[in-house]
């Protein structure tokens, strides 16, 4: 009877582990390690107890994975708020962190960025109609979770 909850011990130990290397990898949101957890073989408490510990021990910080988020979706992707937003919801974390995480992204950095898609995006629509072309970088950039009145704002700027 022993052997068994040695045995048991060791492998909770080893998921724990395991977990723990996974969140150091990258940072990950506590429905991922708890999936990830389950994967391991352990069951709900034990999942639970685990994940408890991992926050406690600060390997999992839902704030932190947000700030690390939407600064990489922003840098890399150059992806606007609105999709960085969504992006954060759909891995379940809190208004709260997705507030934090959007405060990674610098105003000006951020209008910089739309005004270089916006230069971007016309060069490769060509000579159309001014208004179709209009449409078109405005469905674009929306696409890019922009915010349409910041859109309309730096196209107006643009045009004058």
């Amino acid at each position: 009877m022993t052997g068994t909850s040695k045995k048991k011990d060791l492998s909770l130990l080893e998921a724990k582990a395991k977990a723990a290397r996974y969140c150091a990898y990258q940072e990950r949101t506590q429905r991922q390690v708890r999936d990830k957890l389950y994967q391991l073989g352990l069951h709900t408490d034990e999942v639970e107890n685990t994940l408890s510990e991992l926050i406690q021990e600060n390997y999992v910080n839902e704030e932190r994975f947000a700030r690390a988020y939407a600064g990489g979706k922003f840098r890399m992707k150059k992806w606007g708020r609105n999709k960085i937003k969504m992006g954060l919801k759909g891995l379940g974390l809190t208004d709260y962190c997705i507030r934090k995480g959007l405060e990674e992204i610098d105003e000006e950095s951020y209008t910089i960025a739309l005004q270089h898609l916006i230069e971007k995006k016309g060069e490769t629509l060509g000579d159309t109609d001014p208004r179709e072309r209009q449409h078109k970088l405005i469905r674009y950039l929306l696409s890019r979770g922009y915010e349409n009145e910041l859109i309309r704002e730096q196209l107006k700027f643009k045009a004058d």
